[in-house]
């Protein structure tokens, strides 16, 4: 049987996942090289900088895959990339404190650098895996000046910028996804809302009865508490809006 390829995922494409790979890369090169024994004996900070560098890229990800089926299970994990970049961003700047490293003005040219760095944009065929990864890698070796080729001063100093940046990404994409959500309501609310349809058609199939409030169809319904826990009644199909109910 011969497989066909589809096309790249929908992440792909986005800058904020490519950055985040590129931040989760130069943060694992880092603890690597600065991160070492007299800093970290217990080895915890080494992970834990390196998962939240993870938990950046792989939430942006699994978010966009959600994008389909549920705009608030996306905004959520967007939400989660944008507190794990907080928190890598957090360990960036008490590195530069422990070793007394002085942090970049907002004037200072490889600040406007980094922070103005236009990602290009990517080319994808049928090879995505490869032609994604070659164009994360590219994308890199921009930063290279700073990341791997500078002092330790440089390379932390880089890393907050880019936490910086892509922080500023997530905080667009949440307020699109907010601004998607209210108009087309979330998956849970979509489900419902074509549950309820599917009722009220089924009850126009079964001649149910007009409700007396408001003349709409009515809908079986089964009593949820109290002495007749449990018993079926005829109630409104514009419920909560009318409470219109007849005895079966």
């Amino acid at each position: 049987m011969r497989i066909k390829f589809s096309a790249a995922p929908s992440y792909f494409w986005l800058n904020s996942w490519v950055l985040a790979n590129i931040i989760e890369l130069a943060t694992q090169r880092f603890c690597d090289r600065y991160v070492d024994y007299k800093l970290d004996p217990g080895h915890r900070l080494y992970d834990q900088m390196t998962q939240a560098a993870r938990s950046i890229r792989a939430n942006i990800a699994e978010g966009s895959g959600r994008h389909e089926t549920s705009l608030e299970t996306e905004m959520r994990l967007t939400d989660v990339a944008r507190a794990s970049c907080h928190e890598l961003m957090g360990d960036f700047i008490n590195f530069m404190m422990r070793r007394s490293l002085t942090a970049w003005s907002t004037n200072d040219q490889r600040f406007q650098y980094v922070i103005n760095l236009q990602l290009e944009k990517p080319v994808y065929g049928p090879d995505f895996i490869a032609e994604a990864m070659n164009h994360i890698s590219t994308q890199f070796a921009r930063f290279d000046c700073l990341l791997n080729n500078g002092s330790a001063g440089d390379a932390v100093n880089c890393l907050v910028v880019m936490c910086i940046k892509i922080n500023s990404m997530l905080t667009n994409m949440l307020v699109a996804q907010l601004r998607d959500f209210k108009q087309q309501g979330g998956f849970a609310e979509n489900l419902t809302q074509t549950r309820l349809d599917a009722r009220k058609e089924q009850a126009t199939a079964d001649t149910a009865p007009q409700c007396p409030q408001c003349g709409k169809p009515m809908l079986k319904r089964i009593i949820q508490r109290g002495s007749r826990q449990g018993q079926q009644f005829w109630g409104c199909s514009g419920y909560p809006n009318c409470n219109g109910s007849r005895e079966i």
